[in-house]
């Protein structure tokens, strides 16, 4: 059983985060992370999965040692989130997953992070999930 966290970066605050409407909305984001959400549907059911909204909850030091792989999907105005999530993970040592926008566009722009999805996850998630069940992730 494979223990996976998967991290929506923090929207800075721009026109498009809707940071003041929120609060006359009763809400905490103005966008869930259905990314993520829809990769979780696609891991098997037997692996234990949390997901950490940084917009709605801090990332703990906890939820990284817990987790066996960070799976990451970032747009591209998250760069700046994606990079402290990226320092926070090389330090405890937790392997990265990373996809989305951002990293098809720029994975060139993150030496750090050995694992990319580039385009759709749909397309490469049984692959992915057979590296990670065999321990030969590429």
């Amino acid at each position: 059983m494979k223990k996976i966290l998967l991290i929506s970066p923090r929207t800075p605050n721009t026109f498009w985060s809707f940071k003041h409407v929120l609060r006359f909305v009763a809400k905490q984001a103005a966008f869930p992370p259905l990314g993520l959400i829809t990769v979780a549907a696609m891991l098997p059911r037997d692996w234990s999965l949390k997901v950490v909204d940084l917009n709605v909850d801090p990332l703990e030091d906890a939820d990284l040692r817990w987790a066996d792989c960070v799976f990451l999907s970032a747009m591209i105005v998250h760069r700046e989130s994606v990079g402290e999530i990226v320092r926070r993970c090389t330090a405890l040592g937790v392997r990265i997953v990373a996809g989305g926008p951002l990293f098809t566009t720029g994975h060139t722009s993150f030496p750090e992070i050995p694992h990319f999805v580039l385009g759709e996850a749909e397309e490469v998630m049984p692959q992915l999930v057979a590296d990670l069940t065999a321990g030969t992730l590429q």
